[in-house]
């Protein structure tokens, strides 16, 4: 029997960090000490009021479908909070819960683009972002930032130039990843006109949006004028709750977006977990003293790596938000994080995955001293 793949499948690529994640497994099954720093996750339990909400849920028998839009507390509290960012166009029926902020998108792309439609991406861009697009069956268009060290009020102008009546869609990421880079308001009004002008729909990806920096402020797309129905806000608990592997996210947007993605979701998931609902409405309400302990760690680390790069003459755009950052390393990505993983034993991600070749991408979510580890072994084989 002879299989025939479908298109939107075989044009898709599988994920570079989920490949490098399974080497550095299959070095540490082989007793090989392997510094990881390719995970895009924090490294920091579930704080334990979550974990204790999702054990009274589950012991209240909170373990059935639920309504497929999400139960009614938590859409209303995810309301409640975006209301408190400005986003104040949210109500809960704007809100669809999902299984992770990755099937979201999914949900977005699949019910918003068709055949041929253009989506722009801001380079280096989310390696799932292509995939998704791409199995919608969007043609690509890619803007790169890493030549003004990741700012996009510097990218305006390439991005002014390839937006037009055409494109149907652009995915917004702030903070970034892999670059950690949070856009100014600035930017983002830049962003705005070029979007009103043409009328483009935005994705805004803000799962980042409470791991900032050094005082830095975070405006979200669609509190700006003129960016109310054509932003689709999407976010999730995975990173600022460290709540990785219990797959709770959600997008907001206009009703009939709701309504019609409910249509993908409906016939693909059918709903987010139950008891993992009832501990995302408990993240939301009762959890900031352990999100500003995580985020006080990472930007130790943070500057801990800019500091040991530099002093070995790597000069690092340095973040404002997020866990990674973008390292400067040879032309051929590849074959540096391939040495860095097979000689150092130090796990990256190629720049390339994420469309910007010359640079790899460091996850700071690891001890101080791991991260420390990982810059001398990289430096003992010639990488730095």
């Amino acid at each position: 029997m002879t299989l025939n793949f479908a298109d939107r499948v075989t044009r898709v690529e599988p994920s570079a960090t989920l490949a490098i994640s399974n080497k550095a497994s299959e070095l540490e099954a082989e007793g090989i000490d392997v510094v990881d720093l390719s995970v895009g996750e924090p490294d920091f339990d579930t704080p334990q009021n979550i974990k204790d909400a999702a054990e009274e849920a589950l012991e209240a028998g909170e373990t059935g479908y639920t309504p497929s839009q999400g139960i009614p507390e938590l859409r209303e509290a995810i309301a409640e909070d975006l209301h408190g960012r400005g986003l104040d166009q949210y109500g809960p029926e704007n809100i669809m819960v999902t299984p992770g902020a990755k099937q979201a998108l999914f949900e977005v792309f699949q019910t918003l683009i068709q055949d041929g439609d253009e989506v722009v991406l801001l380079d280096p861009a989310w390696v799932s972002y292509e995939a998704m697009a791409k199995i919608a069956g969007a043609d690509l268009t890619r803007i790169g930032t890493s030549q003004y060290d990741f700012r996009l009020e510097d990218a305006l102008g390439d991005l002014r130039g390839a937006v037009t009546d055409d494109t149907e869609m652009l995915v917004l990421n702030t903070p970034g990843n892999p670059h950690g880079a949070v856009y100014s308001e600035t930017a983002l009004e830049g962003v705005r006109d070029m979007a009103v002008n043409h009328d483009v729909t935005v994705i805004s990806d803000e799962i980042y949006d409470q791991i900032l920096y050094d005082d830095v402020s975070f405006t979200s797309l669609g509190t700006l004028e003129g960016m109310r129905d054509r932003t689709i806000t999407v976010n999730g608990f995975s990173k600022s709750y460290a709540m990785t592997g219990w797959r709770l996210g959600y997008f907001a947007g206009p009703e009939e977006l709701v309504e019609q993605a409910g249509k993908v979701h409906g016939h693909s998931v059918s709903c987010a977990v139950n008891f993992v609902q009832h501990a995302g409405i408990e993240a939301l309400e009762n959890t900031d003293d352990a999100i500003d302990e995580m985020v006080a760690a990472f930007e130790e680390r943070r500057d801990l790596l800019v500091e040991e790069f530099e002093k070995r003459g790597k000069q690092i755009a340095t973040p404002q938000g997020a866990f990674y950052m973008m390292l400067p390393v040879d032309d051929d990505d590849q074959a540096w994080c391939e040495q860095a993983i097979e000689n150092a034993h130090v796990a990256t991600v190629p720049g390339s995955a994420f469309g910007t070749p010359g640079y790899a991408r460091i996850s700071y979510a690891n001890s101080k001293e791991r991260l420390e580890e990982a810059v001398a072994r990289l430096d003992d084989e010639d990488l730095l």
